[in-house]
């Protein structure tokens, strides 16, 4: 189940949010209104300096707690609400803030492990939940249906060149704001289809790093493999993806020589990383990957044996990817290709790029 949406504008056209709101909507059977969320990048150009943290806190009296927190490491340029509205069927269990901030000069060099280091903190501290910490992007969730999360968060006053969408039905794990997707860790967000059956061996291999996994759900491992593997490892999306989805051995041992030595290299070193179970998922960064060009990535990839559906199409600069074409005919009717990205393998759409 769950129903996964991802739209890019490959020439930095910010498109309003009914386009992603339509589309993830016409998959409500696909989720249970226990998880509905958006990432969103281009949000804020004017603050597009500064690292946007959208937080959750369980009451107002957090916020100048969180606040006097983040005093004592960052900069902060402009907090506020972020606004909402009552929608009948969702329960506001907490209040979405966001903090516009920067890191002290002598921390600049390392500005994103500093800003990881501070999100997990505050993360572990109880009450308040950093949901997204990138530039010039956010994160939307709650406990609900897509289109009803939209209408929470005011989404027809937000317009961004690349969006995420996901409509959650939970196997393994219960239904709350912080375990709705996406999933982000500073530029990255993730939303995900399907289940993380090797999350535990994940989840290990993650904190030998330093990662804290706060959300308890298989998914939030997903968003920080690839921020391991791709910006901290500077792997190249074909790489990270052969780990996340690798090879069997039995196709390995085909292979020829110079690329089998490279995934046996992939496998030895990288095999807690290996993501084990069903899964599609579409991986979105606002500032490029390591190996492409332009200045942002839209990435689909699904497991190695396709247990999960993923589609995508393209019409005039702008790349779609999601569970089913149903939902991308919802807002694009005549797409220029439509296709199905083989197993294990990625697609990947570049801002000011191709596809």
């Amino acid at each position: 189940m769950c129903s996964i949406l991802g739209i890019v504008n490959e020439n930095r056209k910010r498109l309003s949010a009914k386009y992603i709101v339509e589309g993830i909507s016409l998959m409500n059977d696909r989720c249970n209104g226990l998880g509905g969320g958006f990432a969103a990048y281009g949000l804020y150009p004017e603050y597009k300096d500064y690292y946007a943290l959208h937080i959750l806190l369980k009451d107002f009296e957090l916020k100048d707690q969180v606040a006097e927190m983040l005093k004592d490491y960052v900069n902060i340029y402009k907090d506020e609400e972020i606004e909402t509205r009552n929608v009948e069927r969702i329960s506001q269990d907490y209040i979405p803030w966001r903090f516009f901030v920067d890191v002290p000069e002598r921390y600049t060099s390392d500005a994103d492990n500093y800003i990881i280091d501070l999100a997990m903190k505050i993360n572990n501290t109880g009450g308040a939940l950093v949901i997204s910490s990138g530039k010039n992007m956010g994160v939307f969730k709650a406990i609900g249906y897509p289109d009803e999360v939209a209408r929470l968060y005011k989404l027809e006053n937000y317009k961004a060149y690349m969006w995420l969408a996901h409509g959650r039905y939970p196997t393994n794990t219960r239904g709350w704001w912080g375990g709705a997707h996406p999933f982000s860790i500073l530029d990255y967000s993730i939303v995900h289809n399907g289940e993380i059956t090797s999350y535990g061996t994940n989840k290990r291999f993650l904190e030998s790093y330093g990662y804290k996994c706060s959300y308890f759900t298989d998914s939030e491992v997903l968003a920080y493999l690839w921020d391991l593997l791709v910006r901290r490892h500077k792997l190249p999306i074909e790489l990270a993806s052969e780990v996340l989805a690798p090879p069997f051995w039995e196709q390995i041992e085909r292979m020829p020589p110079e690329k089998r030595r490279i995934i046996e290299a992939l496998r030895m070193t990288y095999g807690p990383a290996m993501v084990n179970g069903p899964f599609g998922i579409v991986i979105a960064n606002g500032s490029g990957l390591t190996g492409t060009a332009g200045n942002g990535t839209m990435v689909g990839l699904s497991d190695r044996i396709k247990l999960r559906p993923l589609i995508c199409a393209r019409k005039n600069g702008t790349t779609f990817m999601a569970s089913e074409e149903s939902a991308i005919k919802a807002v694009c009717k005549n797409p220029d290709n439509v296709w199905a990205p083989h197993a294990g393998k990625p697609t990947v759409a570049m801002v000011n790029g191709d596809v």
